[in-house]
């Protein structure tokens, strides 16, 4: 009898051999751990949380709602962490990679980092050359957030809520965010980001998870192979910000409407991989800005076996392959960080979106609610 990859998970989450696996059924969350991770220089402690449910293993930090480790098992029931990281707070705060942070106000570029609204001119934080990254010098994944566990049926997670106040890194508006991460009974990571503002600013909130199935720190992700369902992708200058073209991927490296590996391509002399030292783009999803998630991903380790799943809302989709690691990280399980280690699948609107009147807003306004939701699901 064939085994569902639903089942293999089920089984590793309850401790069952791989003979056992086809009687296995998904085992119930229990409510989220908190430990002590580490203190600030000024003394404010960090967090660490600890989820398990429907056999996926997720350790979050208070400080930048960081994803420290994801576990989740092989085709034979073998857990690893798939997701880069640091053992220590120290590292987190020194040095800016991004590893698994939650990312606000703004993901990814801001030309210059300025934009208008409303006949309003604003200046950001730059930290990217002469741009503005991930919301700036200090952005949500240097901010301590407030953090509350939670089981409720089947599902456990945690409610995470930050507010940003009015001229922080330059943004308008007290912005109140909440972002919940919740583990399924089927081992499903979902994410929902909300947001509200007392006064019109932009908003563009993500994750930045850097994925490697076959285990953080074992090697190049080059042989992963991934699909995107998306027909064209955002063009960039040398910056990498946006030229606001929507160029079609056919015949370019960046076509990933069929699955294949993620280093096929990735050496090829094209203008575009020149100017990211490989990958670091938005792609245009072909499903558009959708009322619930939907599929937009799907990456897969042969060596493993493992595979990830990603559903959203969101109109694009940031693919980044891991360039600027350059053997100066050491990561959680005791290894260097290299190049193409490890890459991301940021869901998002369109970075500069402010300055290109032709993408999807990112305006949000008093009264309104900014609502996006990501589903991460993994299987063999």
């Amino acid at each position: 009898m064939e085994t569902s990859r639903r089942t293999v998970i089920a089984a590793a989450a309850a401790g069952l051999t791989a003979a056992t696996i086809g009687t296995a059924h998904a085992a119930g969350g229990k409510k989220p751990v908190r430990e002590l991770f580490g203190r600030l220089a000024d003394g404010t402690k960090v967090h660490r949380w600890s989820l398990e449910n429907g056999g996926t293993r997720l350790k979050v930090l208070s400080y930048g709602g960081i994803v420290q480790s994801l576990e989740i098992p092989d085709r034979h029931g073998r857990y690893k962490n798939v997701s880069l990281g640091f053992d220590n707070i120290e590292d987190y705060v020194a040095k800016t990679p991004y590893f698994g942070a939650l990312i606000g106000r703004y993901g990814n570029r801001i030309a210059k980092g300025q934009f208008t609204l409303d006949g309003t001119g604003y200046q950001l934080s730059v930290n990217d050359g002469v741009n503005s990254l991930h919301g700036g010098a200090k952005g949500f994944d240097k901010r301590v957030w407030d953090v509350e566990g939670f089981a409720s049926g089947p599902d456990v997670g945690l409610v995470l809520h930050y507010t940003s106040i009015d001229g922080e890194m330059g943004y308008p508006g007290t912005l109140r965010a909440k972002v919940t991460y919740t583990l399924t009974r089927h081992g499903d990571w979902r994410i929902d980001y909300e947001a509200t503002t007392d006064k019109a600013t932009v908003v563009n909130l993500t994750s930045h998870v850097y994925w490697n199935l076959a285990g953080e720190g074992s090697g190049s992700i080059y042989d992963h192979e991934l699909e995107i369902a998306a027909s064209r992708y955002t063009p960039v200058d040398s910056g990498l910000i946006p030229t606001g073209e929507l160029a079609k991927v056919a015949g370019t490296p960046f076509d990933f409407r069929r699955t294949k590996t993620v280093g096929r391509d990735i050496r090829v002399a094209h203008q575009q991989l020149l100017y990211g030292k490989g990958i670091d783009h938005n792609w245009v999803l072909d499903k558009g800005i959708t009322a619930k998630p939907e599929h937009v991903a799907t990456l897969r380790d042969p060596s493993s076996g493992r595979t990830l799943t990603i559903a959203s809302n969101e109109p694009g989709l940031q693919f980044y392959s891991g360039n600027f690691l350059d053997g100066t990280l050491v990561g959680t399980g005791g290894h260097i960080y290299r190049q193409g280690d490890a890459l991301c699948l940021e869901t998002q609107h369109f970075p500069d979106s402010p300055n290109h009147p032709s993408f999807p807003s990112t305006v949000l306004r008093p009264g309104q609610t900014y609502r996006t939701s990501t589903v991460h699901s993994f299987g063999v």
